[in-house]
């Protein structure tokens, strides 16, 4: 069972995962297709911030990141 500080922490490190494929010194050999579509991913994901607002609301599911 996945414990709600657990899917916080996944959450905040699928986002890092994400910016670190749009920056092309980091990660060199990923094609210009997949930067775009991580990047396209990204302006709706949450940030750190709205994770713990999330915790806060619903902490059950999500807790402190």
């Amino acid at each position: 069972m996945t414990m709600p500080d657990e899917r916080s922490r996944a959450v905040v490190r699928t986002r890092k995962f994400l910016l670190s494929l749009t920056d092309a010194k980091e990660t060199p050999r990923v094609p210009k297709r997949l930067r775009e579509q991580a990047l396209s991913i990204l302006k709706h994901y949450p940030t750190r911030a709205d994770m713990e607002i999330a915790a806060a609301a619903c902490p059950l599911w999500f807790g402190r990141p």
